[in-house]
């Protein structure tokens, strides 16, 4: 495996699954399934020792869930990025997700190919919201969004950033389609969450799409 490869912990309590997941992502090229673990708990024991590049974790496990693992992994400042798997079912569970760090979610019937291309997105620094559930996630309470008025408080140029964020751009990309340096768009993106009273740039990204702003 090259200095390329993408390095991914498996976190699921279903056997089958785990290993339906192994057997796709071993022959990418550019993804190394590094561990599997049954229960949150284990997985991040994992995430600490094995130092993964993604994260695919479960949402529903026995014991410690995919929500308190999120969170023991951000109290640990543990820099792997997380791709939650949920249903739309159970939308209700990602909102807790986004609030605890995880980078984005996947369906749990994704196709494969789909399940590769989110775990190269998350990797680059993506966030990952899909339209149909985002939709959903913005209409309930606790999505951590700031009131609406406040985004009045953000320059022109915040607010193309913020646009672009939405859009699911990293600093480099937005530095590129604003001709900008990666150095002023990180400048940007504190500003935007210092002034949106927001946590990273998922939070972010949810408050863009329930407001308008576009990139």
């Amino acid at each position: 495996m090259g200095d390329a490869t993408i390095k991914v912990l498996l976190v699921d309590d279903h056997q089958v699954v785990r290993r339906g997941l192994r057997t796709f992502l071993e022959i990418q090229p550019d993804i190394e399934v590094v561990g599997e673990a049954g229960d949150g708990a284990d997985g991040v024991e994992l995430a600490e020792s094995l130092r993964p590049d993604v994260v695919l974790m479960d949402v529903k496990m026995p014991g410690t869930d995919g929500i308190e693992a999120l969170q023991m992994l951000k109290e640990r400042g543990n820099p792997a990025k997380v791709l939650v798997v949920t249903s739309f079912t159970e939308h209700r569970t990602v909102v807790p997700a986004l609030k605890a760090g995880a980078a984005g979610y996947v369906y749990k019937d994704v196709d494969p190919e789909a399940l590769a291309g989110a775990i190269r997105s998350v990797h680059a620094g993506h966030v990952l919201l899909q339209p149909e559930l985002a939709e959903a996630l913005l209409s309930e309470d606790g999505t951590g969004r700031a009131p609406q008025g406040r985004g009045g408080t953000l320059t022109e140029r915040e607010q193309e950033v913020l646009g672009l964020i939405a859009d699911g751009r990293s600093n480099r990309e937005i530095a590129r389609a604003l001709t900008l340096s990666e150095k002023t768009v990180k400048t940007h993106v504190s500003n935007i969450l210092m002034k949106l009273d927001l946590q990273d740039r998922t939070q972010a990204a949810l408050w863009a799409v329930r407001n308008g702003i576009k990139g």
